[in-house]
């Protein structure tokens, strides 16, 4: 094969030592046409040139390959068919050709009938105008279990500082939690914000840039003062900054397999490696300064001031069970039993679930991602426990209830005697009343003393709720000591009674 070394030799033996054109062939093994071409045409490099490129088996099948090349181009483009779809079709058409002739063939097709819409205009934004909003994912060991996170990754679009949040879903609290966690993180709000068109966010999307936003993400965006603005379907170029911040985690923050302890820990973390890496790393326009230096210097005094988070929730109603048990995201959680067999309204936040009915909070528990699972707060059926006191043996909710040791020491002694269940109800109430602390003072008391009974324990807790006795009169101070003390004299009061000169 000939190489550009070859027709290097070829020309220096030619112009420089005036060699013949025979002489040249025999020496470098080659046709004496190729040598003369070389030397008139003046090229440098070898070209060789198929006139036509021979499809012995994919040529009867060529029309049908473009055919279905024509019908995917009308297509959205995630619907378009792959290559190996295409090879795939031509399969049952009857093609017994390689898939890498299929392959070619469409590479080439659509490079030639490739439009300007793949060709993208450089974008630029001014301080404080844009941020971009995306969701990414990533596998890693939290919880000593292989979990696949869901990452939100927020950019600002003038200094290009990032910030990824880790979540279990990404569903609209997780969104709105996002946000206000991100612009804690900056300091402050743009004055729009990017996104694609995701279902949590968009329910409908009109001509052009015309969207219907969800209720409640509108109202966050009324309360931090930003645009909210979608992207056209399968242009992600118009927020392409936050899209290639994606890859960002994978390459650099877990390029091996990371353990966390939970979402918290991994929070941490990502905000630890995205600050190191803005600290780090030159801004693409302006390479003498870091991405850092730009945020504080340019876009941080451009931000609006955040104020207070939104309270990013999303509420739906439920129906309280007889077991004081509302249905949430497949788990459930237990309310105050007063509130049983009625409706009331779930508020579910990023981390935690609270319920409220008639306006009144009857339970709030943190929020659990798992199925099947049902969190109790003992607490919640403390009014039922007074009328069957018996259930504090087999009850559900009782199960491992975490107590004070001296508290739950005394438990396991009353249980062992008559009655000692209805006592350990009015120990329960004594801690609502009084607090666990001093309830647990009081436990750890009686215990020492002998004396295992709830009477004990509440006059031991009588004894240090007592007022502390008035202050001698040593201790009063100067202008309150008394200087005259009071004669007793009865007959001053006569004399009061009688007119004497007292009463005038």
């Amino acid at each position: 094969m000939l190489t550009v070394e070859t027709i290097l030799k070829v020309r220096l033996a030619a112009k420089r030592d005036g060699q013949s054109v025979r002489e040249i062939a025999k020496k470098y093994r080659l046709a004496r046409n190729t040598v003369r071409r070389y030397l008139r045409s003046g090229r440098v490099e070898p070209r060789y040139l198929r006139p036509q490129e021979v499809k012995p088996k994919l040529g009867p099948y060529v029309a049908d390959l473009e055919q279905l090349l024509c019908d995917d181009g009308k297509l959205p483009v995630r619907e378009r068919r792959s290559a190996l779809l295409l090879f795939q079709e031509l399969q049952r058409r009857g093609y017994l050709g390689a898939y890498d002739s299929v392959r070619r063939h469409v590479q080439d097709w659509k490079a030639e009938h490739r439009g300007s819409s793949d060709i993208f205009i450089p974008l630029r934004f001014a301080p404080g105008e844009a941020f971009q909003f995306d969701w990414g994912a990533e596998t890693l060991i939290l919880g000593g279990l292989t979990t696949k996170v869901s990452l939100a990754h927020v950019r600002l679009c003038h200094s290009r500082l990032p910030i990824c949040i880790a979540y279990l879903r990404e569903s609209l609290e997780m969104v709105m939690d996002a946000h206000a966690q991100a612009f804690s993180f900056y300091g402050g709000v743009c004055g729009r914000g990017i996104y694609d068109n995701m279902k949590t966010v968009v329910t409908k999307i009109l001509q052009g840039k015309e969207r219907v936003f969800h209720s409640r993400f509108l109202g966050m965006a009324a309360h931090y003062v930003f645009e909210p603005v979608a992207c056209t379907p399968a242009a992600a170029w118009e927020k392409g900054q936050v899209e290639s911040q994606v890859g960002l985690p994978r390459k650099r923050f877990f390029s091996v397999r990371r353990r966390f302890e939970d979402l918290r820990d991994l929070n941490e973390f990502l905000v630890s490696e995205c600050l190191a890496w803005a600290k780090s790393q030159p801004h693409p326009e302006d390479q003498r300064r870091t991405i850092w230096e730009v945020y504080e210097q340019e876009e941080l005094p451009r931000l609006i001031p955040m104020g207070a988070p939104f309270d990013g929730f999303v509420e739906r109603e439920v129906r309280i069970s007889t077991t004081s048990l509302v249905a949430f995201d497949r788990n459930h959680y237990s309310v105050d039993t007063a509130t049983a067999r009625r409706t009331a309204q779930v508020r579910a936040y990023a981390n935690r679930v609270v319920v409220v009915s008639g306006g009144e909070v009857i339970g709030e528990h943190a929020r659990q991602f798992g199925r099947e699972k049902t969190i109790y707060d003992p607490w919640h059926y403390l009014p039922v426990l007074e009328r069957k006191p018996g259930a504090l043996r087999n009850g559900a909710p009782f199960q491992d209830w975490e107590l004070p040791p001296p508290i739950q020491r005394m438990r396991r002694m009353l249980q062992e005697r008559p009655g000692g269940d209805r006592e350990f109800v009015q120990l329960l109430n004594a801690i609502k009343t009084h607090g666990a602390e001093p309830v647990a003072r009081a436990a750890q008391d009686a215990l020492a003393a002998g004396a295992v009974s709830f009477d004990v324990v509440f006059n031991l807790l009588s004894r240090q709720t007592e007022a502390p006795p008035p202050p001698s009169a040593e201790e009063l101070p100067a202008h309150l000591a008394l200087h005259q003390l009071p004669i007793a004299d009865c007959g001053r009061y006569d004399q009061l009674l009688g007119g004497g000169g007292h009463a005038a």
